[in-house]
């Protein structure tokens, strides 16, 4: 691409990037920067690309490319700065067969698929994205109680703007609006994605029928794997899947076979513009030079605290709830550049009472174990992973096997500061052997005993499910290992 003033443009997501990319032959420079410079310049924008459903960044480009949509926001020039991002499903002008093929349905007009909240640090050198479950059960100013993703539908990206600032507590100084079905073709610029799924997804409404294991899929397959709620934690887990594919996507659009072909480079460019719609003045170009330090490692994914996962709502829809206080702290901590899966520390003229009480244990969507097989019971470790995945654990990877095979006893191993998070796994499993033990994560130890996962989830109390301590993790850790 090439602007009016005949510099090149182009697009770069995420950070680091070996070797200069032009996308067009340059017939005037400005004085030259540095390579390292030049190549950060390009941009941050697969962020958006993914951000179809998935996605946070910034788009360099002529302002001509983007469309605009009046959110009410005021850009800032400079600081940290708060995104509300939203994937708009919009079927008007699809054909029949465009319709038929993506087997979305023929409703007119727009609804919001995805929302995200994006915060850039105040040096911009790093971003943290949280997304915001669409069955949140939330107020929306002006119009009650709804879940969050009916804000669009009552108010458009005003009120969407407006919900969200009440619910975290953020102000959001940028609205970026994309349209997923735009996400098709940003990934099939790339040549595809690679996702890994720890479970079978089988979702007989849209033909997705993925084993557990890694996969290479098109724009399409992609699309219905990120937006599928046919698992056991319907849109949380559907919120990890979007979470990987926008990794996958940022590792693909970052990789040498991309930056360093010229042709594929403009096709994710120009797919990626062709879906955003930022706010009139947002002043995106300029943001664009300010993310020149980025990489994968700089991108965190957190998820909202939950009180709730199983709420029924008043007209008898199903929810999800926040722990509100939990939530607060969390979206204060990242407003104020902090790490939101840091503890709180207890303020010093707290009551006796409040400063012993002890922190709520996780739930088991925030733990994430490995199961290796003990004994010759051949499938026993597999058995064991379906079930703890339907009672909600986190399982990737497929299971493994222990050099030695004559345990007895099933035995739940965890490293140093993970106690908490091993006792969970603990409840789930009656009769398993706490063991801490000189290693990273927990991995379940299966013995000859067969012990058996808990047919239904216990709960702390019987009128209200606990708090979670938030849970991170970067895009670099997100991305599939083969």
């Amino acid at each position: 691409m090439r602007d009016p003033d005949g510099e090149d443009d182009g697009v770069l997501v995420g950070g680091d990037a070996y070797g200069g990319v032009k996308v067009a032959p340059v017939r005037a420079r400005r004085p030259r920067r540095s390579a390292r410079a030049r190549r950060r310049n390009v941009l941050v924008a697969g962020f958006l690309s993914a951000a179809v459903l998935v996605a946070t960044g910034v788009v360099w480009a002529t302002p001509r490319q983007i469309g605009t949509v009046d959110a009410g926001v005021a850009a800032v020039s400079r600081g940290a700065e708060n995104i509300l991002l939203v994937g708009v499903d919009k079927r008007d002008d699809l054909t029949r067969e465009q319709q038929n093929r993506l087997k979305l349905g023929r409703e007119s007009g727009q609804r919001t698929d995805t929302m995200m909240v994006v915060h850039l640090s105040e040096d911009h050198k790093k971003v943290t994205v949280v997304s915001l479950p669409r069955d949140t059960w939330t107020t929306i100013p002006g119009k009650g109680e709804h879940k969050i993703n009916s804000a669009y539908q009552f108010g458009g990206p005003k009120l969407a703007k407006e919900a969200v600032e009440a619910a975290t507590g953020l102000e959001i100084n940028r609205y970026i609006e994309v349209n997923i079905l735009g996400f098709i073709d940003v990934v099939d610029s790339l040549g595809g994605v690679t996702v890994c799924t720890p479970v079978p997804i089988n979702d007989t409404k849209i033909a997705l029928n993925l084993p557990a294991g890694t996969h290479q899929l098109d724009g399409v397959q992609a699309l219905y794997y990120a937006r599928t709620r046919a698992t056991a934690r319907s849109d949380l887990d559907r919120i990890d899947r979007q979470q990987q594919v926008i990794s996958a996507l940022l590792n693909r659009a970052l990789s040498a076979d991309t930056l360093a072909n010229p042709a594929k480079l403009a096709s994710f460019v120009n797919s990626t513009l062709g879906t955003v719609k930022v706010d009139p003045g947002d002043g995106l170009l300029g943001l664009a030079t300010q993310l020149r330090d980025v990489s994968l490692d700089d991108v965190t994914f957190a998820d909202v605290p939950l009180a709730d996962v199983d709420f029924r709502t008043p007209t008898g829809e199903s929810a999800v709830l926040w722990d509100k206080r939990a939530a607060r702290d969390m979206f204060a901590k990242i407003d104020a550049d902090q790490d939101p899966a840091r503890p709180t520390p207890t303020a010093v003229a707290s009551p006796p009472a409040a400063a012993s009480a002890k922190p709520s244990p996780p739930a088991p969507g925030q733990i994430s174990l490995k199961v290796k097989n003990g004994t010759l019971i051949t499938g026993l470790a597999a058995r064991m992973k379906t079930a703890l995945v339907a009672y909600g654990f986190k399982v990737p990877g497929q299971p493994g096997n222990t050099n030695q095979k004559d345990y007895r006893k099933t035995v739940i191993r965890y490293g140093a500061g993970l106690e908490q998070s091993a006792k969970v796994v603990a409840e789930a499993i009656p009769g398993a052997e706490l063991r801490e033990v000189d290693i990273d994560g927990i991995e379940l130890v299966l013995g000859s005993d067969q012990l058996k996962v808990r047919q239904q989830k216990p709960t702390s109390a019987p009128t209200a499910k606990p708090s979670v301590t938030p849970t991170t993790k970067t895009a670099m850790q997100n991305i599939c290992k083969k």
